[in-house]
């Protein structure tokens, strides 16, 4: 039994190689593949026509059947035209061209090189201004009888290099954004370093829980109360204590009270806790924002 690869191969050689899709592939190759394998017909190629169906049924040992209609009809093969009075530059045409045939740049004219384009239509539905025509150039001479094996090879050649080229542009830019996202993340990994530092403690490693970040952020908080009552014990032992702790202004109680909530919510101990006060002194209650 022959083998699909090598088959896919001998099939894929008796193929026009316009690249144009109609055989409900993606290329010559794919279409190439489905045959090998049984799971397309041999006769779905228009280009090829009933000259190309014969040749694949030789091949395949299969008989002579006719082209499937579904798949288009046999013609004189035709040539890409664009109005260049119409053409907005778009590149659409250029991107959906399968062997590079177009020419052009963003916002400038558009113009086919004759001699590399296959006929395949492709390049009409993309244009935004129906400024592209298909005109037969081959008189009444159609399928194989329009084409010829130099031309088939070299739109072969041609419908490769796009395919490679494109490939390589895909590679690179995949490149530029993992290297965007690399120096993104070293920007600001030196940032978060730094801000740590300056806290007292080191920052969280790579895969760190977020609650290993929140017990981070109470021990931080809690160390400066810790320095806080310190420095308020070293101060009233030098009677320079702060001042008016019992008539403060609506907005710094509601200061206070805030700083208070936050505490809970972090599950923090007070700086001063109410029972740690002198057994001869009433705790100082935060009184109410006024209304």
């Amino acid at each position: 039994m022959t083998d699909s690869i090598t088959l896919a191969d001998r099939i894929e050689d008796l193929l026009p190689q316009t690249q144009c899709t109609k055989c409900g592939y993606a290329a010559c190759r794919p279409y190439a593949e489905a045959v090998a394998v049984g799971t397309a017909n041999y006769n779905q190629c228009p280009p090829g026509g009933a000259e190309g169906v014969a040749r694949l049924a030789v091949l395949l040992g299969k008989p002579l059947i006719p082209l499937n209609p579904a798949n288009g009809v046999e013609r004189p093969r035709p040539l890409a035209v664009i109005d260049e009075s119409l053409c907005i530059g778009c590149t659409l045409c250029m991107q959906a061209c399968p062997v590079d045939a177009i020419l052009g740049a963003p916002k400038q004219m558009h113009t086919v090189i004759e001699a590399l384009c296959t006929g395949c239509d492709l390049c009409v539905a993309p244009c935004p201004v129906d400024c592209i025509a298909m005109v037969p150039v081959t008189g009444v001479a159609t399928g194989w009888d329009a084409w010829t094996e130099e031309q088939a090879k070299a739109a072969r050649e041609r419908h490769d290099q796009r395919e490679a080229r494109l490939e390589r542009e895909r590679n690179a830019s995949e490149a530029r954004v993992a290297a965007r996202r690399a120096a993104s993340s070293a920007a600001h990994e030196p940032a978060a370093a730094v801000t740590a530092t300056q806290a007292g403690v080191s920052g969280p490693a790579a895969g760190t829980s977020s609650d290993d970040v929140d017990a981070r952020k109470r021990a931080i908080i809690q160390a400066a109360l810790e320095r806080a009552r310190q420095k308020k014990q070293e101060l009233a032992a030098k009677g320079t204590g702060p001042q008016n702790t019992e008539r403060v202004s609506a907005d710094v109680q509601a200061q206070i009270d805030a700083a208070e909530a936050r505490r809970r919510r972090l599950g923090i101990e007070a700086a001063e806790p109410a029972q740690a006060a002198p057994a001869d002194e009433a705790p100082i209650t935060p009184r109410a924002p006024k209304p």
